[in-house]
């Protein structure tokens, strides 16, 4: 079985992070909006796709727009980025079994925040982004490139990810998905959104995954 994980908000703890540069940034440039008002609205989207939001809602950002922000990113992350709680003891149990990432970030983002973070070693070099696949999340697309990567059928994939978007496109892509809700940006009354996406069972407690994984 192969595992999938999500990248930010499931092997990293930078969900909080993100949505109070992006509204900063936003805000910046004449979309007025919050950290928390970011996280409702485009978390588990690429740049691009939030481009394309505010732009449908009257507001045109510069061309450099993307490019600025993911300065912004690099600085607050290399300050602040940890893994989510007890994620590194989980990747050292779940050592010996395949896995991969699949995430909306840029291929660059995701081995630069794994870095940062410590788990690059873990994961290296099964890294994929949904930039190199016609759709994003919540198409299937990005799963379906990562379980045809590393060899697997999508019936005999897990995937764990944070956001809606996230596990429609898991189950879209035929395999079973794990809804995480234990890093910083999460509450436990978000267990109910990511069971109505399709999540098979939500959890908080990242120690816990070996155990739901059956190892």
């Amino acid at each position: 079985m192969l595992i999938i994980f999500d990248c930010d908000g499931v092997l990293v703890d930078s969900e909080v992070i993100a949505n109070r540069v992006m509204a900063a940034h936003l805000s910046r440039h004449g979309y007025p909006v919050t950290g928390a008002e970011c996280r409702a609205k485009f978390i588990g989207r690429t740049i691009p796709g939030v481009i394309k939001m505010v732009a449908e809602e009257g507001v045109e950002l510069p061309d450099d727009f993307e490019a600025t922000l993911r300065e912004k990113d690099v600085e607050a992350f290399a300050r602040e980025l940890r893994p989510t709680p007890g994620m590194r003891a989980a990747l050292e149990r779940l050592d010996d079994r395949p896995k991969c990432v699949a995430s909306s970030g840029r291929p660059e983002k995701i081995r630069r925040n794994l870095e940062i973070t410590g788990l690059l070693r873990y994961l290296d070099p099964h890294l994929f982004s949904a930039r190199d696949v016609k759709n994003p999340k919540p198409a299937p697309d990005v799963f379906l490139m990562a379980a045809d990567r590393m060899g697997e059928r999508p019936d005999r994939c897990t995937v764990i990810e944070d956001t809606p978007l996230g596990i429609e496109g898991a189950k879209r892509a035929g395999m079973r998905a794990l809804g995480y809700i234990g890093a910083s940006h999460r509450v436990p009354s978000d267990e109910k959104i990511l069971r109505d996406a399709g999540a098979d069972l939500v959890f908080g407690d990242m120690e816990q995954l070996p155990g739901l994984l059956g190892s």
